[in-house]
């Protein structure tokens, strides 16, 4: 049985672990790696450790299909549409810019049960504080090592982490990637953020006429969202949540500072945004280094081309036709050359955060 080994517990590493144990038509064992210590990458969901009812999105918002997707991925809208986890956004959104043809959907548990239904429907074995540092290639397998615990040996190896994240990798994976294409890489750059998350006490009132609103004028803060409000899940008996993102200059400027000195100044300027707003019983403040993929950007091929998704985290799902050459080399895992041995793997840089280097099977 080939073992495949998932890097990242975002939405691309759980919707490839969940395509793959759909659609290869032989036995495969699963494992996703995850450096944090819970799955959805840049669509997390926080819970109030006062109380687990109350929880906000911390990274994407909600998700845009345009008509474009609306015919190619129905498939994936339909299924999560039906398992109720995701529903049309119809609460306000001040300032959001809609495309003829565009329908928003919103998760009533958050966007980071999405991720988690992939994973579930994968049956992967779910690894946390798992940080991939190198990759080897011993006797046909790939040996990979983390930072604390034994190195592991799979078939197959697919890194769902940013651009950078790879190249820091070390290991005989650092040789597959001639000097033209490190600087390809190299030039990737991403947008960087902060985001706020605030929980209050059951029966608080933030009085605002939206659900969500864009900022303009604020040199820290562009999106501001009721959370509960947003999803349609007000209740008496939770209280409400409300998440801030910041401009990508505030972050850029703060990013090296500490969480806690950046909590203070986003706070302080989200009091001059909403004045009289309630004081939190608790907050959480996440860092996204690599908030979003700075457009344009291309794809970087190696020798074998295993193009396995392109995935926008605020707008579009990937597809199965994206896995095909993933799920044949599952399948063809006897074929594979020696040339191959010398220079596998394939990369992908996506349209957004997500992006992909498939290291294939060497049996």
């Amino acid at each position: 049985m080939a073992r495949v080994l998932i890097v990242g517990a975002g939405l691309t590493g759980s919707l490839c672990a969940a395509l793959l144990r759909k659609e290869t038509p032989r036995p495969v064992h699963l494992t996703v790696w995850e450096e944090a210590g819970d799955s959805g990458g840049r669509m997390a969901t926080a819970r109030s450790p006062c109380d687990p009812q109350s929880t906000v999105d911390l990274g994407a918002q909600y998700i845009t299909r345009t008509p474009h997707y609306a015919k190619k991925h129905q498939s994936f809208y339909d299924e999560l549409l039906a398992h109720g986890l995701l529903k049309p956004l119809t609460s306000p959104i001040e300032g959001m810019v809609t495309k003829e043809g565009d329908c928003n959907f919103v998760a009533p548990q958050g966007l980071s049960s999405i991720v988690k239904h992939y994973l579930g429907e994968s049956g992967a074995e779910v690894s946390f504080r798992h940080r991939v540092t190198q990759i080897n290639l011993r006797n046909g397998k790939w040996e990979v090592s983390k930072e604390t615990g034994s190195p592991e040996r799979f078939d197959i190896v697919v890194l769902t982490m940013p651009v950078p994240q790879i190249l820091q990798l070390r290991g005989d994976i650092a040789n597959l990637i001639s000097e033209c294409q490190r600087q390809q890489l190299e030039s990737v750059r991403y947008s960087s953020r902060y985001a706020l998350g605030l929980f209050y006490e059951a029966g608080t009132k933030i009085d605002v006429p939206w659900a969500g609103q864009y900022i303009t004028s604020n040199p820290c803060t562009r999106f501001i969202s009721i959370d509960n409000k947003k999803r349609n899940i007000e209740s008496s008996e939770v209280g409400p949540s409300l998440v801030v993102h910041t401009t990508v200059p505030f972050a850029v400027t703060y990013l090296e500072h500490s969480t806690e000195d950046v909590r203070e100044l986003i706070y302080q300027q989200l009091e001059s945004v909403l004045p009289g707003l309630p004081q939190p019983i608790v907050t959480k403040c996440q860092k996204w280094r690599y908030s979003q993929l700075c457009p344009p950007q291309g794809v970087v091929q190696l020798d074998v081309i295993l193009n396995i998704c392109q995935l926008n985290q605020s707008s579009k799902f990937s597809t199965r036709e994206h896995y095909v050459d993933l799920r044949c080399s599952l399948e063809n895992t006897g074929s594979i050359n020696q040339a191959h041995r010398r220079q596998p793997g394939g990369i992908l840089v996506g349209n957004f955060i997500y992006d992909t280097f498939i290291l294939p099977a060497h049996l």
